[in-house]
């Protein structure tokens, strides 16, 4: 069972960022790929960005390229999501998920793991 541990969400100004970070208790089969999704209030939660652990392959969702920038540090399992040119839109609780290598990166139900989520406010 891998254990997903997000943090570094919280309150920012539009146009400022912000970095999350998403340690995994292992990598295993089952986790080749992590990433962000996140849900806004009443709507579906949607991918925002991913990274094949083993290839450092990336995607990211249309609405955050050239905002966000997915990473990881494998020594320590886990992956970083840094957001810049934050907008009102981007508010939302964000969470970490893990599934292995097969299917869409962006459908949610093939991810095995989800962490509790962090809340991300973008307010003036």
């Amino acid at each position: 069972q891998v254990q997903l541990v997000e943090s570094g969400g919280g309150s920012v100004q539009p146009g400022g960022s912000l970095r999350l970070s998403c340690q995994a208790s292992e990598y295993t089969s089952r986790s080749k790929c992590m990433g962000w999704f996140r849900q806004a209030p009443g709507k579906e939660r949607e991918g925002v960005a991913i990274i094949y652990t083993d290839s450092g392959h990336t995607y990211y969702a249309d609405s955050v390229k050239g905002r966000f920038y997915i990473s990881q540090d494998k020594a320590k399992n886990t992956v970083y999501l840094q957001m810049s040119s934050l907008k009102a839109e981007d508010t939302a609780m964000y969470y970490c998920a893990a599934k292995g290598t097969s299917g869409r990166w962006s459908d949610k139900s093939l991810y095995d793991y989800w962490g509790q989520g962090t809340q991300v406010t973008v307010s003036s």
